[in-house]
């Protein structure tokens, strides 16, 4: 590392100055990168040591000027984290090896591929995410972790991972895109006649069960929808045993607070009372599905709300891709196409770092022989050279 380049370990994103985060902001960051939505999560005590998240946020700096930060935190479990490394972690205690504590890069409960890794744009970035990558190992060994697990990397954050020993594994999640359809007929024309049928008959359901769909953005929200949508969020997460409420009612305040301008609120209405909804956040070019409740159960209403409404105004917005979360291959017959997803894993315990090393390349070669399958069952007649632009 440069010797005009200083390391230093912060406790809080609060203890960085916000317009010195948001200086290493470039074109590729999702909206998830951004220094509203990172304090939210961490001051909303969400994402905090009381809660299993203790920030240790990796960051480089030239005398007062940030140079590059990698969002980290200790962590003494694995929820909320979505790449599942339950099985090595089970697998540890039984050879009585220590797996937690451990180092995780990642923002706390959102399965979005993106930057984990920011570094400002006039920087030579392959060089600073080595740095940070170096000194991310540094930290992890000097605070005696088992491991380090940068989760939902770039393509070019995991090839960098790769050349400093990283495992590299792979998961799959499902992305709606859009190579300029004029409308959705045109969406709609990629399926085969059946599908498109069975479609059609889904989407007509909400307005045949009295039910009305709408979309609120930025300023068309506030503060006061908080409860609500909170409410709504934990209608889902209280459903199932496996369910976390990873987040509480001071988030979504924080968020319609201070973020409003990358929320959207697809609601369903019933004599005018909203019934469900979900959360999403956009970029100019992406649409991010995030949470999804409901008080009143309906027959298709959670793909209109969550897919079909919004597939329809990203076609009509033009906007380019619409990630569905993680998860879902229920998705794959409503258009959305399998794509893969990096991580990297530094372990530290010889043995244990073989045998996931061994695992995670078996587990590559399976998704790989497997995406031509899944593709196939999509139901989706394949994209041309042209339209692939």
């Amino acid at each position: 590392m440069s010797s005009a380049l200083r390391a230093r370990v912060h406790d809080s994103v609060a203890s960085i100055p916000a317009a010195q985060w948001e200086r290493l902001r470039d074109a590729s960051w999702t909206p998830f990168q951004h220094y509203t939505w990172m304090r939210a999560l961490e001051d909303a005590h969400c994402a905090s040591p009381d809660r299993g998240w203790t920030p240790r946020h990796v960051a480089l700096w030239r005398g007062d000027t940030l140079v590059a930060v990698a969002p980290a935190y200790l962590r003494e479990d694995s929820q909320g984290e979505f790449v599942f490394d339950h099985g090595w972690a089970g697998a540890a205690e039984r050879a009585g090896v220590r797996y937690y504590p451990k180092l995780t890069l990642s923002v706390p409960f959102t399965p979005c591929p993106g930057r984990r890794f920011l570094v400002a744009p006039d920087e030579p970035r392959a060089d600073r995410v080595r740095d940070l990558i170096r000194e991310v190992l540094t930290l992890a060994r000097a605070e005696r972790v088992s491991s380090v697990h940068a989760l939902f990397l770039t393509d070019d954050e995991a090839d960098a991972a790769a050349q400093e020993k990283a495992s590299v594994r792979y998961g799959i999640q499902f992305h709606w895109e859009n190579p300029g359809y004029p409308d959705l007929d045109a969406f709609l024309a990629r399926f085969s006649h059946g599908r498109r049928k069975t479609i059609r008959r889904e989407s007509r359901a909400a307005a045949e069960q009295g039910i009305e769909l709408r979309t609120r953005r930025g300023p068309q929200l506030s503060v006061a929808d908080a409860p609500l949508l909170h409410a709504l969020y934990t209608t889902t997460v209280d459903k199932f045993v496996w369910g976390r409420r990873y987040l509480n009612e001071d988030f979504f305040a924080r968020a319609l607070r201070d973020f409003s301008q990358h929320l959207e609120v697809v609601e369903a209405l019933r004599e005018g009372t909203v019934i469900a909804a979900a959360v999403n956040v956009a970029s100019e070019t992406h649409l991010y599905g995030r949470y999804w409740g409901c008080f009143e159960e309906h027959p298709f209403l959670h793909f209109n709300v969550c897919y079909y409404h919004s597939i329809a105004e990203c076609i009509q917005r033009g906007v380019k891709i619409f990630e569905g979360g993680a998860g879902g291959e229920h998705k794959l017959s409503r258009g959305f196409e399998p794509a893969v997803t990096r991580s990297a894993h530094w372990v530290f315990h010889p043995g244990l770092a073989r045998a996931i090393d061994d695992f995670v390349r078996r587990e590559r070669a399976a998704i790989e022989h497997e995406l031509p399958r899944i593709c196939a069952e999509a139901g989706l007649k394949p994209f041309t050279t042209a339209e692939r632009g």
